[in-house]
């Protein structure tokens, strides 16, 4: 059994697709991060960044006890390892993949995440911030949508590189994007929206937190971690 530590941002449903795509049984363990869940000592434990997702396999192949696992990269190539599902067996397949897993990990969510930020949460609006980083997320979006040209998904086939990185185009809008200028990662955004599983992974998100996770109190937990919430730790 698998016991995925979840809340709703887009790196918690990247494993989650992966799971309801592959029919795994697994035990959502709720994290409420607005509320500072992320800093309790037996959490920390399982995710020493104080980020979720996280991921605890009660029955590895070692059988040697539990094993936990955080970043959401490497939960997804734990699983696609584990069931051989979701990532290409030839050489070439399989590095065009992980390419593009670690593209959205390296450079997609970091600069998105950041989009976010200054644009949303952060309570001075600095002009050249958001420029910045809404004008790395345009650019970051056409790299996409001229790999997706000509293909159905990022890599070939259905893959964790599709499911690393939908998550965070769920909140183009947010991002000042408007998917009408990127046509490939609009026709991809909505085959992928259309499959069973990425429908029961975002309701099953809904039913864990539908209240807004950036009141002021929140946005004091998110936003202002420095240094002392890990020695506290």
């Amino acid at each position: 059994m698998l016991d995925l530590y979840f809340w709703t941002t887009p790196n918690g449903y990247k494993p989650m697709l992966f799971l309801e795509e592959a029919g795994i049984p697994y035990e959502i363990v709720p994290v409420d991060i607005s509320k500072g869940a992320q800093f309790e000592p037996n959490f920390l434990k399982i995710s020493p960044n104080n980020r979720i997702p996280a991921l605890v396999d009660r029955t590895p192949e070692d059988m040697e006890g539990p094993l936990a696992l955080f970043e959401s990269g490497e939960i997804l190539l734990y699983l696609t390892e584990k069931y051989g599902k979701f990532l290409p067996t030839t050489l070439r397949g399989r590095h065009e993949t992980l390419q593009w897993l670690f593209w959205q990990m390296g450079g997609l969510g970091p600069m998105l995440g950041q989009n976010h930020h200054f644009s949303t949460y952060a309570p001075e609006k600095i002009p050249y911030a958001i420029e910045r980083y809404v004008k790395e997320t345009a650019r970051l979006y056409a790299v996409l949508n001229k790999q997706l040209e000509g293909r159905d998904f990022i890599s070939g086939d259905y893959s964790i590189a599709d499911m690393a990185c939908y998550p965070w185009v769920v909140l183009h809008e947010r991002q000042s994007i408007d998917l009408a200028d990127f046509p490939n990662i609009a026709r991809w955004y909505a085959a992928i929206w259309e499959r069973p599983a990425t429908k029961r992974a975002y309701e099953k998100g809904k039913a864990i937190n539908t209240a807004p996770t950036v009141s002021e109190e929140a946005k004091k937990i998110l936003f202002g971690q420095g240094a002392e919430v890990i020695k506290k730790g």
